[in-house]
C-alpha cells in the first residue's frame, strides 16, 4: 500500500513558538495595533494570521508612531535598531530567539577580547544582518569566501548563523581549520537544535521515500536546507508553501512529509488531506527524536 511517512520532529521550534506567542499575548494584553519589525518568523500563513488579529509588520522603525509597542522578530536585530526604538520612545518587546541572542553576546565578548570574528551565514538573511551589528566581522558563505580571507590576527573566533546545521557548516569549518590552525569555534549548542533535528529526520525519510515534500516558506532558510539535505541523499524533494503547490505525485508509492521550523501544523494537515485525495495513501509516523525544548518569555 502507498504510504505517506510523516516525520517528527517537524514544524514550530521553541524559538518560533515563543515569538508567535509573544505577539498574540501582546495583542490580548495591550490591544491593537502591535507593530512587528519584519516578519516575526518566515512564514506567510503565520504573518497573515497575526495581521488579522491586529499586528502591523514594518521594515523601518521610523514608520512606527511614538509611544507604540514594537516586537522584534525571532531573527534578532542590531544594536542600531534597538537605539532607534529607544530614540522613538517605543515600548519594546524582544522576541529574539535565545539561541540568536547567545551568538550576539559571543560576538561582543570575543571582539572585546581582541579576536577577529568570522561569521558563517547567508548574506542578507535577517539574523545575519542583526548579528553583524554587534561587532566587526567577516561573513563567509562558502569555501571560496574562506580562500579570500586575509586575517593577520593570531586570535580568531568563528560564529555561525543559528539556522545552519552541523552538516551545513562542516566543509567551511574544515577549510577554516586548514587555513587558520588557531581558529576557535563556539560550542555546538549555538547551532539550532531544531535545524539539525529536522535535517536528521529528512535523512531517515530518504531511506524510505522516493519523494520528500518540505512544507515551508520560500524565504525560510531552514526549510530550504531540508530540501538540500534530501537532494544530497539523492532523493527528489520539493519545497511547497501549501497543498496547492503539489504537482502530480501519483507515481510515487512512498512520500515523505516534513515541515520547516516556522511552519504551522495546519499547513501539514492540509497537505496530508490533499495527498489522500490523489491516491489511497496510509499515513505512518516516522519519529526520529522527541523535542522538549521551551524558552521563557522576555520580562516585558
Amino acid at each position: 500500500m502507498a504510504t505517506i511517512f510523516l516525520a517528527k520532529p517537524r514544524g514550530f521550534c521553541a524559538g518560533v513558538e515563543r515569538a508567535v506567542d509573544i505577539v498574540e499575548i501582546a495583542l490580548k494584553k495591550l490591544g491593537k495595533p502591535i507593530y512587528v519589525r519584519h516578519e516575526i518568523v518566515h512564514n506567510r500563513h503565520v504573518v497573515n494570521s497575526l495581521k488579522e488579529k491586529g499586528a502591523i509588520f514594518i521594515d523601518e522603525m521610523n514608520n512606527i508612531p511614538e509611544d507604540s509597542t514594537v516586537v522584534f522578530s525571532a531573527h534578532g536585530v542590531s544594536p542600531h535598531v534597538k537605539q532607534q526604538a529607544a530614540n522613538l520612545g517605543l515600548n519594546v518587546i524582544d522576541a529574539t530567539c535565545p539561541l540568536v541572542t547567545k551568538v550576539h553576546i559571543e560576538a561582543k565578548l570575543y571582539h572585546d577580547r581582541g579576536y577577529s570574528i568570522i561569521l558563517i551565514g547567508h548574506k542578507n538573511h535577517q539574523e545575519v544582518i542583526g548579528t553583524m551589528g554587534y561587532s566587526p566581522m567577516m561573513l563567509v558563505e562558502n569555501i571560496e569566501d574562506v580562500k579570500n580571507l586575509d586575517i593577520k590576527n593570531d586570535r580568531i573566533m568563528c560564529l555561525t548563523q543559528t539556522t545552519l546545521s552541523i552538516d551545513d557548516t562542516k566543509d567551511i569549518i574544515k577549510a577554516l581549520k586548514e587555513k587558520y590552525s588557531n581558529v576557535k569555534f563556539p560550542p555546538k549548542e549555538d547551532i539550532c537544535y531544531a535545524t539539525q533535528n529536522r535535517q536528521n529526520a529528512v535523512k531517515e525519510l530518504a531511506k524510505k521515500c522516493g519523494l520528500i515534500l518540505v512544507v515551508g516558506a520560500k524565504n525560510s532558510s531552514n526549510s530550504n536546507r531540508l530540501v538540500d539535505t534530501a537532494e544530497h541523499m539523492n532523493v527528489e524533494s520539493h519545497l511547497i508553501q501549501g497543498y496547492k503547490d503539489i504537482k502530480d505525485v501519483s507515481k510515487y508509492d512512498n512520500i515523505g512529509v516534513i515541515s520547516g521550523a516556522s511552519t504551522p501544523e495546519i499547513l501539514v494537515k492540509e497537505v496530508i488531506d490533499y495527498l489522500k485525495t490523489v491516491k489511497d495513501f496510509k499515513v505512518e509516523n516516522l519519529d526520529v527524536i522527541e523535542e522538549n525544548v521551551k524558552f521563557r518569555f522576555p520580562r516585558a
